[in-house]
């Protein structure tokens, strides 16, 4: 009796470490709280906390270093753009208009949740990143401007709250800059006027969601997206 009470709780524990995956609390590259404190948290013993975390390893979504710690792995978010995906994105030019496609419905979508359910922690970080964004242009800095862009993205799809959404933006994301240097730096390129609408898109998404305006977010997303394929189908990019 005491055996299965044993792995009924490394069962509870393991589904939601799973679920904090899932949900962006444990971010790739995330380093997992000690034993103790997540013993503490699920009021289990440190014997049960270390079995989840190897059933999780076997799996391959987390990784010890040694006298570092468990880290997760980027598993859940390398699963398109490490399949053949990538490879035709790369050999088939028309298949990133496809892509860019699927993104406009994505990221409009996602706009939309985070809209409805960004808490206020997860608003206000979205206006910090758009303030560094504005920052980083005040001073024509492209290569923090890219970054900023991949983080508030990445932002806006952890306050839809919707797992699916978090995971398939990742991909496609990783997918596009990796394949087609879509990496935010050559829309900023063409001209400083570019970069000043691209500005004024992300300000538009930013305020929407800040707002709790789902429509208007949704709207400002995608023509953003539409801005990016413009300029992708004529080979600005």
């Amino acid at each position: 009796m005491r055996e299965k009470q044993t792995g009924g709780r490394v069962e509870t524990v393991l589904r939601k470490l799973e679920q904090a995956l899932l949900d962006g609390s444990l971010p790739a590259n995330a380093r997992l709280p000690a034993e103790r404190v997540l013993a503490e948290r699920y009021d289990v013993s440190r014997n049960t906390i270390r079995e989840a975390i190897q059933r999780l390893s076997a799996r391959g979504l987390v990784r010890s270093r040694p006298g570092a710690g468990v880290y997760v792995t980027d598993q859940l978010r390398t699963g398109m753009s490490s399949s053949p995906w990538g490879q035709l994105v790369a050999d088939h030019p028309a298949v990133r208009d496809d892509i860019l496609e699927f993104r406009r419905v994505l990221e409009g979508a996602t706009a939309y949740f985070a809209a409805l359910r960004a808490d206020p922690e997860e608003r206000a970080r979205i206006a910090e990143l758009m303030a560094q964004l504005e920052q980083a242009r005040a001073v024509d800095d492209k290569v923090a401007e890219a970054a900023v862009d991949a983080q508030l993205h990445e932002q806006i799809a952890l306050a839809s709250h919707n797992s699916m959404f978090l995971h398939l933006h990742t991909s496609i994301i990783s997918m596009l800059r990796e394949h087609i240097t879509l990496n935010g730096t050559g829309l900023r390129e063409i001209s400083p006027a570019t970069s000043d609408q691209l500005l004024q898109q992300h300000r538009s998404v930013c305020l929407a969601i800040c707002a709790s305006q789902p429509e208007e977010a949704r709207t400002a997303m995608q023509t953003h997206i539409d801005f990016v394929r413009v300029h992708v189908a004529q080979g600005a990019i």
